[in-house]
């Protein structure tokens, strides 16, 4: 007996749910079966929800019965630039890594299928794939693109193209292929004609309507003249999901902007989530991507809107714990994962009344953005960078660029486009690895300087960084897709950057960036404007002392609903941090060692709102939650003593002192046999060299004590 394979399982139930498209399917069959292809590119567009990524899987089944080879791509998961794609493609054909996949697609003989699904994302790429990868296919090779939009201009007056192109949008179903459909998901006859009159055949509400059946069979389904139709199925979907933690689940999948299993858990505060994740795959409207879940589009504002108007309380709560958990995993991450998690933070912001704005105008077109490849700057750079200063700041700028990237070319940070031209970039200055007299050449560096010197001056180990220039080639600081990707690159830096106390924010027509600034918790720095040629730039500021990053990103989640500018500025409070010299940090520490078994007595020592404790704990962690981390970093340290040899003793001391006290130091002293001069002199020792660990961890950052051990 053969077992039949899932796959063949899946594409056997997908069939069976299969209904329509008769014209469509007869136009893709005859022209894979023509002697010679009618035409080289077939585009189907239509609006969201209207059955393209079925049809598609539809061509796939056709080729497969005529037997003729067909390639299959989701944009939605390849970065939109040549080698992303391309390195797709080569998996795809099961390629070995140093095979060129266009030159192994155009030798493979006979008829063969290339199928690009969500082609909207591709936008970046769309002058590429006309004009350099297609031209090189076989004649055989038909090429099928869905996508939300139609052809753009530049296929439909390219006289070679016109002729070679085939559009095909896509409608609704008709009502007979729609009853079919409603009859393969088990859909009481009698229902269907109130579900066609409420969906008119639009396939992802019948998918929807018949999710709801299913979930409640003896469901009576009344027509309701309601315009937003997924909307409103998606309100009943809810109203019948099989547990308030498969609708959470639901929720949670509509916040993010991708639904793993591990993320879904902690959000759900459960410890395995499998059952909660397989139930959203088998969701009509959930898609499944390379690294997660994500909603249909229609359905994912739905369900947000209802979200945020039922219950905003709720919708705060969700997004609360989905910060925390990409805030927990954000300085422990590697680059790549780093940049997805920050992407992913951010994404959580894109409805906030103060970032709509740059969202739209940058970040949120997400795929505008793949065509943009942050980059190391080259000497064959510099020339283009400076022309874009001198463009938009006028040359005294240009000359201070210069210098700037002579003196620190690390701190530059350039986006390439698709030709692998600079078209923006961002140069960071790092005040502490800079001289004096640099510093005060540049108008911009000394207001920050001065402003460190006067204010807070940066303890041994500590840097201070200004976001000296920022631009796009056209749009220089206007929003924009590079300001986007500046901007995550730019938070990168604040969040994983050892020993920041100070970082400063240069930019022209301060005025117009207050509130937003306010918003990101960036304060002018007074006095600190100035003048280059005629145009007046200002400087912004962020203590990390008082404000570290893990307190920062809550403080922004305080933020996301702020509707207002004056709720902006005086937003709920944030515990700030408390900045020791290090003799008073000892004496801190000697207190806390005093009090180590009295969590209440440790609520009032002033470590409990120093650095190490402040990034150790939660984000907004309550008193004693701090007190508790004091006293684990406390043991943490006077263990380490115990793995020095030459400090072993002071260990034994501290131990029998404070973490395993006897009653009085005398009897201590006895405990130890040592004389109690010398117990003495040995627990002063020893208190000093806890206090040395934990002021190094101070200073460095959550590294150091991990590293000491």
């Amino acid at each position: 007996m053969v077992t039949a394979s899932l796959a063949s399982r899946l594409n056997a139930a997908r069939q069976r749910h299969f209904v329509g498209r008769a014209n469509e399917r007869a136009l893709f069959q005859t022209a894979v079966v023509a002697n010679e292809l009618p035409f080289s590119v077939l585009h189907i567009f239509g609006p969201g929800g209207i059955g393209k990524t079925t049809l598609l899987g539809e061509f796939t089944r056709i080729c497969e019965q005529l037997q003729i080879p067909a390639i299959y791509l989701d944009t939605r998961n390849i970065e939109a630039s040549p080698e992303p794609f391309l390195e797709a493609l080569r998996t795809a054909l099961n390629l070995p890594p140093d095979t060129a996949p266009i030159a192994a697609l155009a030798a493979r003989p006979g008829r063969q299928v290339l199928l690009l699904d969500t082609y909207e994302n591709f936008a970046p790429l769309d002058n590429w794939l006309r004009e350099v990868f297609l031209p090189q296919l076989s004649a055989e090779t038909l090429i099928v693109m869905a996508s939300r939009f139609a052809p753009t201009a530049a296929w439909r007056s390219d006289a070679g193209w016109q002729a070679l192109v085939r559009a095909l949008p896509l409608r609704n179903l008709r009502p007979e292929e729609s009853m079919t459909y409603l009859t393969s998901r088990h859909v009481p006859t009698e229902q269907h004609h109130d579900v066609l009159g409420f969906t008119h055949g639009h396939p992802l509400a019948l998918s929807l309507v018949a999710d709801v059946f299913a979930q409640q069979q003896d469901l009576k389904f009344h027509t309701e003249n309601v315009p937003d139709v997924v909307k409103t199925l998606l309100e009943r979907f809810m109203q019948k999901s099989p547990s308030q933690a498969h609708r959470t689940a639901l929720e949670i999948c509509a916040l993010v902007r991708l639904t793993t299993q591990p993320l879904l858990a902690y959000a759900l505060e459960i410890p395995d989530a499998q059952e909660m994740f397989e139930w959203l795959r088998e969701l009509s409207f959930i898609e499944a991507g390379k690294q997660g879940l994500f909603p249909h589009d229609l359905a994912r504002e739905a369900l947000l809107a209802d979200l945020r108007w039922r219950n905003p309380e709720w919708n705060d709560e969700l997004n609360g714990r989905v910060r925390t958990y990409y805030a927990s995993r954000l300085q422990s991450a590697g680059e790549s994962e780093q940049q997805r998690l920050l992407t992913d933070y951010i994404y959580l912001h894109r409805n906030s009344p103060i970032l709509k704005p740059f969202f739209d105008g940058s970040l949120a077109t997400w795929q505008d953005s793949g065509s943009l490849l942050p980059d190391i700057m080259r000497d064959q750079d510099i020339p283009a960078l400076l022309a874009m200063v001198e463009k938009h700041e006028g040359p005294e700028a240009a000359q201070y660029a210069r210098h700037w990237f002579d003196s620190q070319p690390h701190g530059v940070t350039v986006l390439r486009n698709l030709e692998r031209e600079p078209v923006a970039f961002m140069a960071l200055v790092m005040l502490n690895e800079a001289d004096n007299a640099e510093i005060q050449a540049d108008p911009a560096t000394r207001a920050a300087h001065q402003y460190l010197q006067t204010n807070c001056p940066l303890r041994p180990g500590e840097g201070s960084t200004v976001l000296r220039f920022w631009m796009d080639k056209d749009n220089y600081q206007g929003f924009c897709a590079a300001q986007g990707i500046i901007g995550i690159n730019v938070i990168r830096h604040y969040l994983t950057t050892p020993n920041l106390a100070y970082t400063f924010f240069a930019c022209a027509d301060p005025d117009f960036w207050s509130v937003m600034f306010a918003y990101a918790d960036l304060e002018r720095i007074p006095p600190s404007d100035f003048t280059i040629g005629e145009q007046r730039f200002g400087v912004y500021g962020h203590n990390w002392r008082n404000v570290p990053p893990m307190a920062w990103l809550a403080l922004l989640a305080q933020r996301e609903n702020a509707l207002l500018p004056q709720i902006v500025s005086q937003p709920k409070p944030v515990e700030t941090l408390v900045v020791l010299s290090e003799p008073e940090f000892g004496a801190a520490v000697h207190d806390a060692l005093r009090d180590l078994g009295r969590p209440e007595a440790l609520r009032g020592n002033a470590l409990t709102r120093s650095r190490l404790v402040m990034e150790r704990g939660k984000p907004n962690a309550s008193p004693n939650e701090r007190a508790l981390t004091l006293q684990t970093l406390l043991k943490e340290a006077s263990e380490l003593l115990q793995a020095v040899p030459r400090d072993n003793k002071l260990h034994r001391v501290v131990y029998h002192t404070y973490l395993h006290p006897a009653a009085t130091q005398e009897q201590a002293a006895e405990l130890l046999d040592l004389p109690f001069s010398t117990y003495r002199r040995h627990l002063k020792a020893g208190v000093n060299r806890v206090a040395e660990l934990l002021w190094q961890w101070e200073l460095q950052g959550n590294d150091s004590l991990v590293k000491n051990k």
